[in-house]
């Protein structure tokens, strides 16, 4: 699933960032960025059409469009840990290391597969604003947006959060906040997740999604790979602890989880040294091809 277009800067940048231990860092180029008062007016649009016949209808579409487009780019997709999800019967919030602009529709197939749940995503305001296929989904489908507004960060985002979960749905967080194009590595989280998942005591479920390389060309740069999704234990609050303690125990047990299962599905030991083999299936320079040979989504 290769989006955007040459990722010979992005992988330049994911080195860069690695190897200077800026594991959070934004790598993406030409990602729009949001003046105060762009994200002020994004983010009103977003709460107005929310509820309206006309997000409805959207919404009710684009379920059905992503769903289809669910199953389509995660026809090669297996899943492992399943058996861990059982026992999990309210709302909870979903880990997830973060590789791809379409890496959440692993998620959505696992929920699809084992629940009738729905599945809410939270992305940067920014992705309101994009075009396409994608644009379309990121503004109707279930997406709940982050902003540095002040007003709405501190007061409204935690109430739409908290609805999600009250109404036992999935919350899906990135804790890596940045998207790293198809890095194996799991990287350390920021303590959003927790901290929601500690105040409103739901449990977080563990994720790490491997990327498998196929020998089979996808374009210039990339070769095509498939996924295997890990479902993790899951890690529950603990009642006698402060939320602060709580969100911090449970970003530490969640990231040495994902740290285990990268280890055990590669076979070495997580380091943030970089190679060439970090990203998945890139070739670089190193096997120029015709963009047209093999082809896919």
């Amino acid at each position: 699933m290769i989006i955007g277009g040459m990722k010979e800067k992005v992988v330049a940048n994911i080195e860069r960032d690695a190897v200077a231990g800026n594991l959070n860092a934004k790598v993406e180029v030409n990602d729009p960025v949001f003046t105060k008062t762009e994200q002020k007016t994004v983010i009103q649009q977003y709460l107005h059409q929310d509820g309206t016949w006309r997000y409805r209808m959207n919404n009710h579409v684009s379920r059905r469009v992503a769903s289809l487009a669910t199953r389509y780019f995660n026809r090669r997709t297996t899943f492992e840990g399943v058996a861990n999800l059982k026992g999990i019967t309210g709302g909870a919030i979903i880990t997830s290391n973060h590789f791809n602009p379409l890496d959440n529709t692993v998620v959505r197939r696992l929920v699809q597969r084992t629940s009738k749940k729905r599945l809410y995503i939270v992305s940067r305001d920014t992705n309101l604003e994009m075009g396409g296929f994608i644009g379309y989904l990121m503004r109707y489908y279930d997406t709940i947006p982050i902003s540095d507004d002040k007003e709405y960060a501190g007061r409204v985002f935690p109430q739409l959060v908290e609805k999600v979960l009250t109404a036992k749905q999935y919350l899906l967080i990135y804790p890596e906040q940045e998207m790293w194009f198809n890095y194996r590595k799991p990287r350390p989280g920021k303590r959003g997740a927790y901290y929601y998942a500690a105040k409103f005591q739901v449990p977080i479920i563990s994720c790490f999604v491997e990327i498998v390389d196929l020998p089979q060309v996808d374009n210039a740069e990339f070769d095509q790979t498939r996924y295997v999704m890990h479902v993790l234990k899951p890690i529950y609050p603990d009642p006698n602890k402060s939320v602060r303690d709580n969100s911090r125990a449970m970003m530490a047990i969640d990231y040495q989880q994902k740290k285990a299962a990268y280890e055990e599905a590669y076979g070495k030991s997580l380091t943030y040294r970089f190679e060439p083999d970090d990203v998945a299936g890139w070739r670089g320079e190193r096997l120029p091809v015709g963009v047209e040979e093999g082809k896919t989504v």
